[in-house]
């Protein structure tokens, strides 16, 4: 029987500009820096605009419920298949390791792009809605394992943590697009449709760029463990004898073991209160707060301009220090303090706008203090068991991320029972409380519903003079007489009447509300106290002395490497 070898993308050699352009993108040399840094740069920026187009329909939620009659169970549960079916192409994407990385991204960002510019705007029902969402996902799940993917092959190990902290601007920085085009143009683009046309238009321009301009290693290259850009020379040296064939063989087998499963599971559960925050602040600030919708998006510039800040900082720390785990544990103590601090006094409507922006400004950051050096981290634990496969360690990790995502949303509503009635039925209480508050009498007549009822039958001259006592003593003669005026009271009551069973629903829910966020609020507490422990199984050293003695010893290996290979060559 014939052995199949594993497919490995072709080099470009030979290949037409045209070509080389748009599909054969291999580089036979590790770039310059500059170049190198380029590269990075557009794979951020496609991970960013990726987000932006995951992220968007979040900051218009409500709109689209309204729009379609769509249920919330129905809503979320098109973000739970969305993310079940990014998790397997996830797994799908561990085959960047034999066919490249760049074109997954670049086409990718192409196929999104035309998604959310034509395909959301124009979907006529919420099936075709959710269809489409779905399709995003799909492509969504690759993209994942493939743009980590680059920043590995493109930064040393000693570089890491600050190359994955400008990675992970991407989910946060894209939550931040989304915050900040909602927040500055919700009030006058009224469309839901609106916010979707911006975010297509602007990736189809990243898909343009990532097409012409994004390349990646050849397989020789990234295929090797490069712990610092000295190890550059003897890496292309190396190059020219790595077998490709043989590094590729059976490798779900080298990936699928317990320190690469328990580290993605890991960080899986510490991102629920992310996630949480992604698909439901929004709707969890109009209605618990009663913010308007640029209100409530403007809340997320906090987070995520905060968060975004944080990552940078500590990737650059982390590579300083070149440690990761005593970070990711500052990281993880300090998030579960913020968000027991969070549920304590953002389940409770009294509280200020400007204190939950503190609260979630300091959240994130302990956040993004755990997340980069985890990034790091992963990547130098799978390439502790093989530097060629770490495509399919992120696919693991790709996976995981988003069953567990799919598995916390479909659970949400279920735990926070109280958003379904606040969602369908929060536009009828919010006009409910505004005609209490404008017209005191209708809360009267609905106290008194047996009373009113009888004193309709009869003309305010002809009212039994019984009938007429009994209501004087219980309402007073003062507001009988301003009721007998009130000409839009019939009509006013008449909208309770008719809502009775919605708005019974939406007093009660807005009641249990706050406690039933403070529930799911501790299951990302738990989340984040599971990722402690687990942070023990990765790669990396806890002593920052230690890891610089180490990074010593391998430069000095490195130099005594290439020397063997120039007396090999003058010989």
């Amino acid at each position: 029987m014939a052995v199949i070898e594993p497919a490995v993308a072709a080099p470009a050699e030979g290949r037409g500009p045209l070509a080389r352009a748009l599909w054969y993108r291999q580089l036979e040399r590790y770039p310059d820096t500059g170049p190198r840094v380029g590269y990075l740069a557009i794979v951020v920026v496609a991970t960013v605009i990726l987000y932006y187009q995951l992220y968007v329909a979040g900051a218009v939620a409500p709109q689209i419920l309204a729009h379609y009659g769509m249920s919330f169970r129905f809503y979320v549960n098109i973000t739970v298949v969305a993310n079940a079916i990014g998790a397997f192409t996830s797994v799908m994407a561990g085959l960047a390791d034999r066919w490249g990385r760049a074109n997954m991204v670049a086409y990718g960002l192409g196929i999104t792009g035309l998604l959310i510019l034509f395909g959301i705007p124009n979907a006529p029902n919420s099936w075709s809605f959710a269809v489409i969402v779905v399709a995003v996902g799909f492509v969504e799940g690759i993209i994942l394992v493939a743009t980590p993917a680059l920043v590995r092959d493109f930064s040393p190990q000693l570089g890491r943590a600050s190359a994955m902290g400008f990675w992970t601007l991407g989910p946060v920085v894209g939550s931040l697009v989304v915050a900040e085009v909602a927040s500055h143009t919700l009030s006058h683009l009224v469309a839901w449709q609106d916010q979707f046309i911006i975010c297509g238009i602007v990736g189809l321009v990243v898909f343009v760029i990532a097409l012409f301009g994004l390349r990646e290693l050849s397989p020789r290259l990234r295929d090797q463990l490069m712990v610092s850009i000295r190890d550059r020379t003897l890496i292309e040296a190396k190059a020219k004898g790595v077998d490709i064939v043989e590094s590729l063989k059976r490798p779900w087998r080298q990936v699928l073991r317990f320190d690469i499963i328990a580290s993605a599971f890991a960080i899986a559960v510490f991102l629920i209160i992310y996630y949480t925050a992604v698909g439901f602040n929004v709707i969890y600030f109009e209605t618990i707060f009663g913010f308007s919708a640029s209100q409530a998006n403007a809340l997320g510039n906090w987070l995520w301009g905060f968060d975004a800040l944080g990552l940078i900082a500590v990737g650059i720390v982390s590579d300083f220090l070149k440690v990761r785990k005593p970070l990711m544990v500052l990281g993880a103590l300090g998030s579960i303090a913020m968000t027991i601090v969070y549920l304590r006094q953002a389940t409770d409507p009294h509280t200020t706008y400007y204190t939950v922006a503190l609260i979630f400004s300091l959240l994130a950051v302990f956040l993004a203090i755990a997340y980069a050096p985890w990034m790091a981290s992963f990547t130098e634990t799978v390439e502790r068991r093989s530097p060629a496969l770490t495509a399919h360690g992120l696919a693991v990790w790709g996976w995981i991320l988003r069953a567990v995502v799919a598995v916390s949303i479909f659970v949400l509503p279920y735990v926070v029972s109280s958003v379904t009635p606040l969602v369908e039925h929060g536009a009828l209480g919010v006009k409910a409380q505004k005609i209490l508050k404008t017209d005191p009498n209708v809360a009267v007549v609905l106290a008194h519903p047996a009373l009113f009822a009888k004193l309709a039958k009869y003309p305010p001259a002809k009212i039994p003079p019984p009938l007429l006592a009994q209501a004087i003593h219980t309402v007073g003669l003062k507001r009988l007489i301003t009721i007998s005026k009130d000409t839009k009271l019939k009509g006013e009551v008449a909208f309770f009447q008719k809502n009775a069973t919605a708005l019974k629903s939406v007093s009660a829910a807005s009641k249990s509300a706050p406690g039933q966020w403070q529930n799911w609020y501790w299951v990302c507490v738990a989340g984040e106290a599971a990722f402690l422990p687990l942070i023990l199984l990765m790669a990396g050293r806890w002593s920052p002395r230690k890891a610089r003695r180490d990074a010593q010893e391998h430069d000095r290996l490195v130099e005594q490497e290439l020397a063997r290979l120039r007396e090999g060559a003058a010989l």
